[in-house]
């Protein structure tokens, strides 16, 4: 059964730092393209990151510098580190994976950046 798990959100100061957590089954690890997205209430579903199954990673301007995805083989989980975290970045996070057989979301995660 295909299982993608976020974790790790929670509420941070504005420039603090954080790291999500999405364990996904081994199949769809080591055969997908991965990525984070995240959403804010009233508004789509925005991409924030891309990973291959190499480990080589794409981020959206608003996050370049500033976030981190990269992927643990043998855990089976990609991560998002995020530096300098600003009010805008509080958003709903999920991960998911693309595969030949379809397109897969985990629960997502609550990210609140506040003061």
């Amino acid at each position: 059964q295909v299982q993608l798990v976020e974790s790790g959100g929670g509420l941070v100061q504005p420039g603090g730092s954080l790291t999500l957590s999405c364990l996904a089954s081994r199949g769809l690890f080591n055969s997908a393209t991965m990525g984070w997205y995240r959403q804010v209430p009233g508004k789509e579903r925005e991409l924030v990151a891309t990973i291959n199954s190499g480990g080589s990673a794409k981020y959206v301007d608003s996050v370049q510098g500033r976030f981190t995805c990269f992927r643990d083989y043998a855990k089976n989980t990609m991560y998002l580190q995020m530096n300098s975290l600003n009010v805008a970045d509080t958003a709903v996070y999920y991960c998911n994976g693309v595969t030949l057989y379809g397109t897969f979301w985990g629960q997502g995660t609550q990210v609140t950046v506040s003061s």
